[in-house]
Parts: structure tokens; sequence; C-alpha cells
């Protein structure tokens, strides 16, 4: 891809930390049948923010953003268009659930909004894995989206949930935190293995800071949760950092085949 692109990192980073949430949620609902805990309204509102924004963000990567609309109207052959409409669907959605919030929540709105999430999930890992980036040509942008968004929804959710939950987001949030770890570290190694492009993109990942920062951010997640067994209310401001980085290496580091046109395949 060759470039950082800021305005998508933004987008698929918060999209994925909402969405996440509302994953959690419903983890938290189905395991406890009593009273809402903490405060569902807030829960919500943060969820439509961090979607709010990262929409809003992704304005920026739009040569004419007033048109943006116009995405939508190629729904049956394109991924981006679908993810559009899905991340459109999403925010209307978490909107109506932070302004008619009581108790619980309503479970319709609940398992809408996941529906809607998984599909802006499905819809984004397709359409950043085009045939010309052969690395990422698969399903592993939405592996590493699925990551991201259980990663920073364990995090994020430990704000609103009360001490019975704390335990099961701590054991969710190094679980991701140790797949993600795995995922990241094995898979540009398995890259040197591939095709001349593959193999160019996994010694970019390798020689890129922002690649090992992110590393050694969710090493660092690791090591705090090692320690105090519980999520403390900082962490999940430096995990959202390490997802940052990662997908900055994301966007930026992924080899395009235009580069190695002309060369030795």
């Amino acid at each position: 891809m060759q470039s950082m692109e800021l305005p998508l990192v933004l987008f698929t980073v918060l999209s994925q930390a909402a969405i996440g949430l509302v994953l959690m949620n419903a983890v938290r609902q189905c395991r406890c049948a009593g009273p809402g805990e903490g405060n569902v309204r807030m829960e919500w509102t943060l969820i439509a923010a961090f979607m709010g924004v990262g929409i809003a963000a992704s304005l920026f990567h739009l040569g004419h953003p007033l048109e943006s609309y116009r995405a939508l109207v190629h729904l049956e052959k394109a991924w981006l268009s679908r993810e559009v409409l899905a991340a459109g669907i999403f925010f209307a959605l978490a909107v109506f659930a932070a302004i008619t919030a009581r108790g619980k929540g309503s479970p319709v709105l609940m398992w809408a909004s996941i529906l809607a999430g998984l599909s802006v999930l499905l819809a984004s890992g397709m359409t950043y894995a085009p045939p010309a980036l052969p690395a990422v040509n698969n399903a592993l942008p939405t592996v590493f989206f699925l990551i991201s968004a259980v990663v920073l929804g364990a995090g994020f959710a430990s704000w609103f949930a009360g001490a019975e939950n704390q335990p099961l987001l701590a054991r969710i949030f190094v679980t991701a935190l140790v797949v993600g770890l795995v995922v990241r570290l094995t898979v540009p190694c398995a890259w040197l293995s591939g095709s001349e492009v593959m193999r160019q993109t996994g010694l970019a990942w390798l020689g890129a800071p922002l690649y090992w920062v992110h590393v050694a951010l969710m090493a660092a997640c690791l090591g705090v949760l090692w320690k105090n067994r519980t999520i403390p209310v900082w962490l999940p401001i430096l995990a959202l950092a390490a997802e940052l980085a990662g997908r900055a290496v994301f966007f930026s580091e992924t080899i395009h085949t235009a580069m190695n046109i002309g060369g030795v395949y």
C-alpha cells in the first residue's frame, strides 16, 4: 500500500474498538441475567463516539468527501460499498441505543448491532485484501481486524463492567493479546518463504520500527495483566496505541505488486 493512510488507520481501529465493545457487552449480558451493570448509556455513547470519529476520519481519505454517498452505488459488486453501508447502519444503531438506553439496554438493539458490526469486520477484511497485495489477499485482514476488536473491546469494556465480570474480561484480553502476538510474529516470517512480493512485505514489516512498537506495547499490556490480574483503567489506552501502530504498518508496509514490475518473481 506504501502509504500510512492515517484516515483508514483511524477508521479501522476505532470502528473495531466500537464493535469489540458491543461484542463484550453481549458476553456480559449472556453471562449475567441480573440487573444491568455500570452506565449502559455511557457505554453506548462511547461505542457511538468511536464509530462516529472513525467514520469522520475516513472521509479525509476521499478526494471529494461531500460525495461520499456515491460509495453506496456499487453494493452488488464492491466490498467497499458494503463496508460503508454496514458502518453507517452500525453507527445509527449505536446512536439510537445511546439515546434510548435503559437498564441493561435493548437485546434487540444489541444483537442487531452485533450483526452490523460483524458485517463491518467482514467487509473491511475483504476490502483490504485485494489481489494486488498478495501477502494479504486472503483471510489475514479479517483475522487482524477481529483480534483488534476483541483486544480493544475487552479493554474498554472493563470501564463499564461490574466487579464480577472483571476477571472474565481480563482473561479475554489476555487470550486475544497472546493470539495477536503469535499471529503478528509468525505471519511476517511465513511471508519470507512466499513469492517475491510476499517476501518483500515480510522484510518491510520486520524492518519497520512501528511493527516492533506494536509488538512491544502488546507485550507490555500482557506484562501489566500478569502483574495485576485485572485491567487497570489506563491499559486500554495503551492497547489502543498498540493497535494504531500495528494498523499503520499494515497500510504502509504491505507491498503492492506494482513495486516489483520488471523484477524477478
